[in-house]
């Protein structure tokens, strides 16, 4: 995507949202810039911090924004056992590391298997693997079980 080389957070955010075709729009923006500050949010994480600079947003109308830069790219979605989904800005491929406790989810590289022999036959692969490595966080290592 064409970001111009020394623009600011916002210019980069409105030119991502020109670059797939979506209109600039207040909601659209802020979202975008929330999603742009970095980690992985649930929708009602998202709708908060978009919110304090906005006044009033719907959780209804981020699912439909998130729905959106899903399709154009601009989004991934990672779906969490148990719990609501988290969103992050489309990137590179990258792997996951999930905590089994409190959910934390972080971005991990690593380099996926290619699956042994005929462990999938005749499968035609397009769409690339994903790994999830589960385990415990640092904060939740830190703090005993309850």
């Amino acid at each position: 995507m064409a970001v111009v080389e020394g623009s600011t957070g916002r210019e980069a955010v409105i030119q991502r949202l020109r670059d797939v075709g979506l209109r600039v729009t207040g909601p659209r923006l802020e979202v975008l810039q929330v999603l742009s500050a970095g980690g992985h949010m649930d929708v009602e994480s998202i709708t908060a911090a978009a919110r304090e600079r906005l006044g009033t947003l719907t959780s209804q109308a981020v699912y439909e924004m998130l729905r959106h830069f899903l399709e154009t790219g601009l989004a991934s979605k990672f779906d969490r056992p148990g719990l609501p989904a988290v969103f992050e800005i489309a990137g590179p491929p990258h792997q996951h590391a999930l905590c089994v406790r409190c959910g934390r989810v972080e971005n991990v590289r690593a380099e996926v298997p290619e699956p042994a022999g005929e462990a999938i036959g005749a499968w035609r692969m397009d769409d690339g693997a994903e790994v999830i490595f589960r385990g415990l966080c640092p904060d939740c290592l830190a703090t005993p079980e309850d």
